[in-house]
């Protein structure tokens, strides 16, 4: 079937926030834990919601620990955040030529509407569903199949993209064709090993994929 639909993770995929969220992890920590963790520590929480991390640190405080973590991540979110090689061109390609293109994250829609106006992309979406939307994070099928009941669309026909394994078992979960980014803070190797249908080496690879043309 063709293709006609494409869904995106955000972080990581569309934008370059793994600094970003690094770093607001990193800062989280030190100020209730001074000295207890370091950076390789924090990588395992690229994915999961906050409240899933932060649950493995201290069950008792999330709450306070989500709270810091968001005021430093919102306060230093233009500091951080970088594009990723062939993105814009990518999705304003795929809005041009009329394939429904949706966001699917584990972002809150504060910070998901920050990313996507410092990246000039929020323009060509057609929905953006966020952890504020749902019952349930991927890689449950709740947001992938609620972003296809927006745009009218079935997951034989969608593929949904992303950088961790979270949005590989998301797709597969919701019958979607799937494709892993190489440029996963994860590594590709790691991605592989969910066995998405497509790798991208770059974003642009997309195109080649569906049988579309690069502009």
């Amino acid at each position: 079937m063709k293709i006609t639909t494409l869904l995106f993770d955000l972080d990581g995929t569309l934008i370059n926030t793994n600094e970003l969220i690094i770093a607001s992890f990193m800062h989280t920590l030190e100020k209730f834990y001074p000295g207890k963790y370091k950076r390789e520590h924090v990588i395992p929480f690229m994915g999961p919601t906050l409240t899933e991390s932060f649950s493995t640190v201290d069950a008792n405080r999330v709450d306070e620990l989500i709270t810091e973590y968001r005021r430093f991540n919102v306060e230093m979110h233009d500091e951080f955040v970088e594009e990723y090689e062939t993105v814009y061109e990518t999705i304003e390609t795929l809005h041009e030529q009329g394939y429904k293109i949706g966001i699917v994250t584990t972002k809150a829609r504060n910070v998901v509407e920050m990313g996507l106006s410092y990246s000039r992309l929020k323009q060509f979406f057609d929905v953006v569903i966020t952890i504020d939307d749902v019952q349930n994070a991927k890689p449950h099928p709740e947001p992938i199949q609620l972003a296809l009941k927006k745009l009218n669309a079935t997951p034989e026909e969608t593929i949904m993209i992303g950088d961790n394994y979270h949005d590989i078992e998301g797709g597969k979960n919701a019958g979607t064709k799937t494709a892993g980014v190489v440029w996963s803070l994860k590594g590709k190797e790691f991605l592989e090993s969910y066995h998405p249908d497509y790798m991208l080496e770059k974003m642009s690879d997309i195109l080649t994929i569906i049988g579309s043309e690069e502009k």
